[in-house]
């Protein structure tokens, strides 16, 4: 059967992920049309296609596992000197993209495997362009805000073309406790 390159991330919903992919392309990202926009949680990965089964159970636990948590992007920023890569930082729900990464990425699955980069999520909207183009995503994205609640991740595989295209969505298995739902009050309870 071969291989395939897979990957697994958070998709940026609608309208944030065609918005955010029409500026990245509106840069001079060649590759923003074939790429969702995403928070990553396993890059680009290449596995037997005969593993795939083995995989997909693997999110399945991992998804069934896991909690909605609260997404907010606001601003920007970058890892050059280090990556050709500008992004929308991530300031609500990096510590649970991280915690998820690791469990899809655990040592005894079937996807075990070590990172070029430590771990830092993100939302990229410019990779490999010109300087003078990273800056001008750098400066056009920093007031950009956005929030959603995170209610699971999905699996994709890159075909010939270097389309990214969903295989299979993953939704949490526990149910999401409101705010409020957390803070207690104290004193009597109000007539009824």
């Amino acid at each position: 059967m071969g291989t395939v390159t897979i990957g697994v991330s958070i998709s940026v919903p609608e309208p944030h992920g065609s918005l955010l992919q029409e500026r990245r392309a509106g840069f001079g990202d060649a590759a923003a049309h074939g790429i969702p926009t995403h928070v990553t949680l396993l890059p680009p990965t290449e596995v037997d296609a005969e593993a795939l089964p083995a995989i997909e159970a693997h999110l399945v636990e991992v998804a069934s596992a896991g909690r909605p948590f609260p997404m907010r992007l606001c601003g920007t920023g970058t890892f050059r000197p280090v990556s050709p890569v500008v992004y929308v930082k991530i300031v609500e729900g990096a510590e649970a993209c991280t915690r998820l990464q690791k469990q899809v990425r655990d040592a005894s699955g079937p996807v075990a495997r070590v990172l070029q980069f430590p771990y830092h999520p993100h939302v990229t909207v410019a990779h490999s362009i010109d300087e003078e183009s990273m800056d001008r995503a750098f400066e056009a994205l920093a007031d950009y805000e956005a929030d959603w609640p995170c209610t699971g991740f999905a699996l994709y595989q890159q075909g010939a073309d270097a389309v990214w295209r969903k295989l299979r969505e993953y939704t949490f298995g526990a149910a999401m406790v409101p705010p409020q739902a957390t803070h207690v009050e104290h004193g009597p309870l109000p007539a009824r």
